[in-house]
C-alpha cells in the first residue's frame, strides 16, 4: 500500500497537468487550443492535404482525413501530456502539453 502510494505521488509531481493541444505541421506550430474547450480545427497539412481535429471533454481526436490510409482516424482519443496524433501523409502531428515547457529531459543524482 504504501508503495503505491510513492509512486502515486511521484507520478503527479513528475507528470505535468495537462491542459493544451499543439497542433504542428511539417514541424512547424501552426495552432495551440485548450484542451478544456469545444471546437472542430480543420488542418491542412502539405500538398493540400486535410485533417479535422476535434477537441471535446479534454480530449483530443483526428475524425475526418482525405489520406490513403486514414491511420490518424484510427487512433484513440489523447488526452495525458506527451500523447499524440500523427498524419504521416500529411505531415501532421497534434500533441497534448502541459501548462509549463519542461526544460529537462531526465533527472539525476
Amino acid at each position: 500500500m504504501t508503495a503505491a502510494a510513492i509512486i502515486w505521488i511521484l507520478m503527479r509531481v513528475f507528470s505535468g497537468e495537462a491542459s493544451r493541444v499543439v497542433v504542428s505541421v511539417d514541424g512547424e506550430v501552426v495552432g495551440e487550443y485548450p484542451l478544456n474547450s469545444e471546437r472542430q480545427v480543420d488542418i491542412t497539412g502539405v500538398q493540400g492535404g486535410s485533417n479535422k481535429l476535434v477537441i471535446k471533454d479534454g480530449r483530443a481526436d483526428i475524425v475526418e482525413a482525405d489520406c490513403p490510409d486514414k491511420l490518424c482516424v484510427h487512433e484513440a482519443p489523447i488526452s495525458k501530456e506527451g500523447e499524440a496524433l500523427v498524419c504521416l501523409p500529411h505531415r501532421v502531428v497534434v500533441t497534448v502539453r502541459g501548462e509549463e515547457e519542461v526544460s529537462y529531459d531526465a533527472l539525476t543524482r
